[in-house]
């Protein structure tokens, strides 16, 4: 059996949303008890990853390595349609994921003790994110 479903989001502009409770819900309300489920987000500038959530140091020193890595403005990119966190953004989402997939067991995704699950905005302006949730098992 599967189900099915969008969730979306509405992010702030740059940073992570704790997304765990959403698809923790989503997984339960499906009814399946054991399997998996399969995250996967419809864009190109902003991203899904599993994380440290005890300590928001984790994820801040996160956004800090990836400044450095696909910094806004920097001229070797041409591609800025929508400004100078355009390209950075899609960089950013290339060296991360787009989808993530996580068993499931007792009806619930089986997270470590500190894992969640984050959608991480690449973008300086908050956005509509839509995440397609597919559960499947028995």
């Amino acid at each position: 059996m599967f189900r099915h479903s969008t969730i979306e989001f509405h992010t702030t502009g740059r940073g992570t949303l704790d997304i765990t409770r959403d698809i923790q819900r989503t997984v339960t309300e499906s009814g399946i008890s054991t399997g998996l489920v399969h995250l996967f987000l419809q864009h190109t500038s902003a991203s899904l990853m599993l994380c440290e959530n005890a300590d928001p140091t984790v994820r801040e020193d996160l956004e800090r390595f990836m400044q450095k890595t696909a910094p806004d403005g920097d001229p070797m990119f041409r591609h800025r349609s929508e400004g100078p966190d355009d390209m950075p953004a899609h960089v950013r989402t290339v060296l991360t994921q787009s989808e993530m997939t996580l068993p499931i067991a007792d009806g619930r995704c089986t997270l470590g003790t500190w894992q969640g699950i984050y959608l991480w905005e690449h973008r300086h302006a908050g956005h509509r994110r839509r995440l397609t949730v597919t559960v499947q098992g028995e």
